[in-house]
């Protein structure tokens, strides 16, 4: 049994849990907040838990073996760090921290102290993933990778009202890029690699996040186009071109509708079921890690979280947009 602590206490830790508890060898053992009684509130429909209000506490208690991040964007590589550390498996989610130095720093500590620290990036382990990478094949030479996620914040206008949110604000390492683009960018890299040379825009808001923006990349023989946004909705799907065909994706950051139409107009369906509570796949995926005492995901990477990041440092220095936790 993998006892685990969770780290924040919005509505995709519960999603988390929800899936996780899919997974025979998964146990809620403790919940982290600042405030005590907000803690006690998101864990009172769990059994049997023990409450921190201090992190050092928690990575050092008996309580866990393994800590799931849901906390801010900017305060991912503290707290990760702080329970590498003290040798406890991270699973954290995107980003995975604010830069690609931060992430360089979270593998270190995890090779050091020899524990699992994966990201908790969803689309790679579902099943109409896999059917992405096991049909891409039939499209035969790619030219065009087109990612395409827009979606109106829930925190758009109230951040419009004049109100400062987290999800707007620099200092938390967030914006349209981190919290939206990344899902395109995640597998961009998985299926084609780095690309060779990136052309970035993006319209900036006030606080200085980027609130939309696109991204072309150019590989030696086809392109990737990315568009992401937090201040408007596309209803459009993401799309894989080739010479014989076009993938169509309904939602690039989770798949569930998979389909190829080919240049005769034939129509090829490729969706398989995939469990609704799906962030089963990656709890999955990481508590065996830690059973078949493995340090690494070969699905989700080291190296691909760390070029993933790279990649976004990249954007956001073409864009101009700029985080606190860059210069430290």
């Amino acid at each position: 049994m993998i006892r685990f602590g969770v780290i924040g206490t919005s509505w995709i830790t519960h999603a988390f849990i929800k899936g996780a508890s899919n997974v025979n060898d998964f146990k809620l053992s403790a919940v982290y907040s600042r405030d005590l009684e907000k803690a006690k509130e998101f864990g009172k429909r769990y059994d049997g838990i023990t409450y921190f209000t201090s992190l050092e506490e928690m990575a050092q208690s008996d309580v866990i073996d393994a800590v799931y991040i849901a906390s801010p964007n900017s305060l991912h590589y503290e707290q990760s760090i702080i329970f590498l550390k003290n040798k406890k498996h991270v699973i954290c989610e995107k980003a995975f921290a604010s830069n690609s130095k931060e992430v360089e720093v979270m593998i270190k500590e995890a090779i050091k102290n020899k524990v699992v620290l994966m990201e908790a990036l969803k689309s790679h382990f579902l099943p109409n993933f896999k059917v992405i990478e096991e049909n891409i094949y039939k499209l035969g030479k790619i030219r065009r990778y087109l990612g395409n996620y827009c979606q109106y914040s829930s925190r758009y206008d109230t951040y419009k009202s004049g109100t400062r949110v987290n999800t707007f604000d620099a200092s938390f390492s967030n914006g349209s890029i981190m919290d939206i683009g990344i899902y395109c960018i995640h597998p961009m890299i998985k299926l084609f690699g780095i690309p060779k040379q990136i052309t970035a825009s993006a319209y900036l808001l006030k606080s200085g996040v980027d609130g939309e923006g696109s991204v072309l990349a150019k590989y030696d023989d086809m392109d990737a186009v990315v568009m992401h946004s937090k201040i408007a909705y596309s209803y459009s799907p993401s799309e894989i071109q080739g010479e014989n065909g076009t993938m169509i994706i309904d939602k690039i950051g989770s798949p569930e509708n998979i389909e190829i139409v080919y240049r005769n107009g034939e129509r090829e369906v490729l969706t398989v079921p995939q469990i609704e509570d799906n962030m089963f796949y990656e709890a999955e995926e990481f508590i065996n890690l830690i059973n078949e005492g493995k340090f690494e995901s070969k699905v989700n990477s080291h190296e691909h979280s760390l070029n993933v990041m790279k990649v976004v440092d990249e954007i956001r220095s073409q864009t101009g947009v700029k985080f606190p936790a860059d210069n430290k």
